[in-house]
């Protein structure tokens, strides 16, 4: 197709998005036409005005064709006006059989978390764009949203590559992942074919050659060659060697002899094989001594070709004779790549560094740092190198063991200011993806995702957004309403009334947070790293009583118990100890040690009768204690859900007690508290239950919010019906409630997680 004719199908295609953008009803809980939820998208894709003005909020809960993710991702321009698409694409993938009302729910959520800095007040725009009568609102979040995927996987990704065409254009990727699974997938990131089984443990190489070829080997010493032929995938084994791993693949053509593959294994050996018919040929190199030695086949600058090899901190050159050591470097090296200029490598290592070589050069050209280490921590090891082309120009990308990515300029190594945080988990490949505007690099890490990213200073020069790591959270009960975060060494506490901010106890590593009122005052209890439990008045910022003492291991959680003579303070921890403090003098009133392994979870009711306190943890016991008596109050229920992670009380209508327990099975289970026969069983498909809490709905009413890998569920805790999903894209590992207002109409959830933390109103009569 002639670049004339294309211009021509762009602006055919942007006409259309521009007429069908009107017909989208600006009520978002009304459904659009099935025409345009299923293709009002990718015409506007095609047409290059993918933009939220032509894919509009109150389309995009309904979209079904679940491409939004995958447009974005094979777009090669950079557009602002892509906040609500951005957020949308975000969640799609954990989306896909969600009702409307979750749907629009989550979105809202998610566009807000995009607004920096916090928020807690909906911009007017944001509520004329949105307009919807949806269960929750936004009241402030610090959450991070991650760019929208490439590609989910649904294991570990180990290894990419790019499959070209003989003219040179990209044709395909390759993924391959921890379990052995090879996918290949077109540009736009849909599978070309069923997922192929290939090795018995992780692929960790895949090497794409002429003719669309595939080579993989993987973790059980295996080497294979992957072809497509007539539509379908064949496959066959290169090489292998038993109880061996490989460690890594390159091509390599020693003078006057055809172009070899080159297997280095762990036992030292490397195999070269043909690359017609594979056929063994000799290779008169001896057994190198690292088992994860990494090659590198090279073209010197009058044509010839060389092989690197790495020795732990030190590269080989070897010329098809003898080997000799050619750089050394300060940590054993994680990464080697030759560049398009003949006779020029770059190394990364294990320390960060990443260092330009040069075959004539007895020295390294440059050296720089993928990050700069804080004082404390320990270097990030760079993982990946790819060459990459920036503005008609070479340049290249280093990844790390920290998620991040960092763009290079070449041939002088100069670092494009700025460090992309790419990914919550190591980025174990790199692969490239020409664009028409701009090169595309997709990035694979340990977090199941693929990513891609412009090539870019716009992209990778921009401020990054840090995963917010939270230790401990806790939202005070009684208005105005305090949310205490802690993290970095220190609480941050905001009302959430005025928005206003205060930082209170630095330099301390914090594991558990809980508010209390103690005469009359309102305190926030602190469970530091030194073991102790400490009571801050968070209007001073002074410490109110006495430290409390007792835990062995780290406290994992901390409640207030209410009893007849007042609020006290519960502790659990690591050590399997649960402890009843007295905040006022700190002493210690009870000790329950019944729980052989860690206590993960507390939890408290009350009513005319009881005060109690029930724990849970790695045991898979439940234990429920009498506050008032400092007693069991009745007989342990052993549950089989493996670890139970949290827990909450439910008072059903016809009397009793009943608590609910998050568990690691992935079942949210309701336990008779008296007779310890389960009641109920609720499942959402969603992974480990890591939080789960109640909240009273009018008309005496209860639901339960339990925190899955990707969404938080909400269900009628009577009739078993769900009644929400709030979809997140990462896992919550803390759900708290208190009531809202007097009469009873809302409540505030706070949940947090590693993309930090979020406050929302949820509307009882909406639910």
């Amino acid at each position: 197709m002639t670049e004339a004719s294309e211009a021509y199908q762009r602006d055919i295609h942007r006409q259309i998005a521009e007429r069908l953008k009107d017909l989208v009803p600006s009520d978002p809980t009304l459904p659009p036409h099935p025409y345009l939820r299923r293709h009002l998208a990718e015409h506007a894709a095609l047409g290059e005005v993918f933009d939220d003005d032509h894919v509009t909020p109150g389309l995009l809960a309904w979209e079904s064709s679940s491409q939004v993710r995958r447009l974005l991702a094979a777009q090669d321009t950079t557009n602002e006006r892509r906040q609500w698409l951005c957020a949308w694409a975000a969640l799609e993938p954990f989306a896909l059989n969600t009702d409307a009302l979750s749907r629009l729910s989550s979105l809202r959520l998610a566009r807000h978390a995009t607004l920096r800095p916090p928020v807690e007040i909906v911009p007017a725009a944001h509520t004329a764009a949105f307009g919807a009568p949806v269960p929750v609102s936004p009241l402030w979040s610090d959450r991070v949203v991650p760019t929208p995927a490439w590609t989910a996987s649904p294991a570990e990704v180990t290894a990419l590559a790019t499959l070209h065409t003989s003219d040179g254009t990209a044709q395909k990727i390759a993924t391959g992942d921890d379990t052995g699974t090879l996918r290949l997938l077109r540009t736009d990131g849909r599978l070309t074919h069923i997922p192929v089984h290939l090795h018995s443990g992780a692929i960790t190489h895949l090497l794409a050659l002429r003719g669309g070829l595939l080579v993989t080997a993987g973790t059980d010493g295996r080497v294979m060659a992957v072809q497509e032929e007539g539509g379908r995938l064949t496959h066959h084994q290169v090489a292998r060697r038993e109880r061996t791993w490989v460690s890594s693949l390159t091509t390599y053509q020693p003078h006057g002899r055809p172009l070899l593959l080159l297997a280095a294994f762990s036992d030292g050996v490397v195999e070269a094989v043909d690359l017609g018919r594979f056929h063994r040929h000799p290779l008169p190199l001896e057994r190198l001594t690292d088992p994860s030695a990494l090659l590198c086949g090279i073209r010197t600058a009058d044509g010839e070709q060389r092989l690197l090899f790495s020795a732990r901190a030190t590269v080989h050159r070897y010329d098809g004779s003898t080997p000799e050591v050619h750089g050394r470097h300060q940590a054993p090296v994680r990464a080697l790549i030759a560049l398009s200029q003949a006779g020029r490598y770059v190394v990364g290592d294990e320390s960060g560094r990443v260092t330009l070589c040069d075959l004539e050069a007895d020295g390294p050209l440059a050296v720089g740092r993928h990050d700069a280490v804080q004082a404390g921590s320990s270097p990030a090891p760079v993982t990946a190198l790819h060459e990459v082309v920036l503005a008609d120009g070479p340049a290249l990308v280093s990844a790390s063991g920290d998620g991040t990515l960092r763009l290079w300029r070449l041939p002088d190594l100069r670092p494009v200011a700025g460090v992309l945080a790419a990914h919550t988990a190591p980025v174990n490949a790199l692969t490239r993806l020409p664009g028409r505007r701009h090169d595309r690099l997709l990035s694979g890490g340990a977090d199941h995702v693929v990513r891609g990213w412009s090539v870019d200073e716009a992209t990778f020069g921009q401020e990054p957004q840090t995963w917010n790591r939270v230790t401990a959270c806790a939202v005070s009960p009684s208005a105005p309403h305090l949310l205490a975060v802690a993290r970095a060494s220190r609480v941050i506490l905001r009302d959430l009334a005025t928005g206003t901010e205060t930082t209170r106890i630095k330099g301390r590593r914090i594991s558990a947070l809980a508010w209390l009122r103690i005469n009359g005052r309102r305190l926030l209890a602190v469970a530091l790293d030194d073991l102790s439990i400490i009571c801050v008045d968070p209007e001073t910022n002074r410490q109110a009583g006495p430290p409390m003492t007792g835990h062995n291991l780290r406290i994992r959680t901390l409640v207030t118990l209410p009893t007849l003579l007042g609020e006290r303070l519960a502790s659990a921890g690591a050590d399997g100890r649960v402890c009843v403090w007295e905040p006022a003098t700190g002493k210690r009133l009870a000790l329950f040690d019944d729980h052989d392994l860690t206590v993960r979870c507390l939890a408290t009711h009350q009513n005319a009768e009881h005060r109690l306190l029930a724990s849970g943890g790695s045991d898979g016991n439940i234990r429920i204690w009498n506050a008032d008596t400092l007693e069991q109050h009745s007989p342990t229920i052993k549950c089989d859900q493996g670890l139970i992670n949290d827990l909450a009380f439910v008072t059903p209508d016809d009397g009793g007690l009943i608590i609910a327990a998050a568990g690691r099975d992935g079942t949210l289970k309701l336990w008779d508290a008296e007779t310890r026969e389960p009641v109920r069983t609720l499942a959402c498909g969603d992974g480990e239950l890591s939080a789960v809490t109640s909240v009273q709905l009018r008309y005496g009413r209860t639901a339960l919010a339990a925190a899955g890998k990707t969404s938080v569920h909400l269900w009628d805790a009577t009739t078993a019906q769900p009644l929400l999903q709030i979809v997140t894209g990462s896992p919550i590992t803390s759900l708290k409630t208190v009531q809202d207002t007097d009469d009873g109409t809302s409540s505030i959830l706070l949940a947090s997680g590693e993309a930090g933390p979020m406050a929302v109103r949820l509307h009882h009569n909406l639910l």
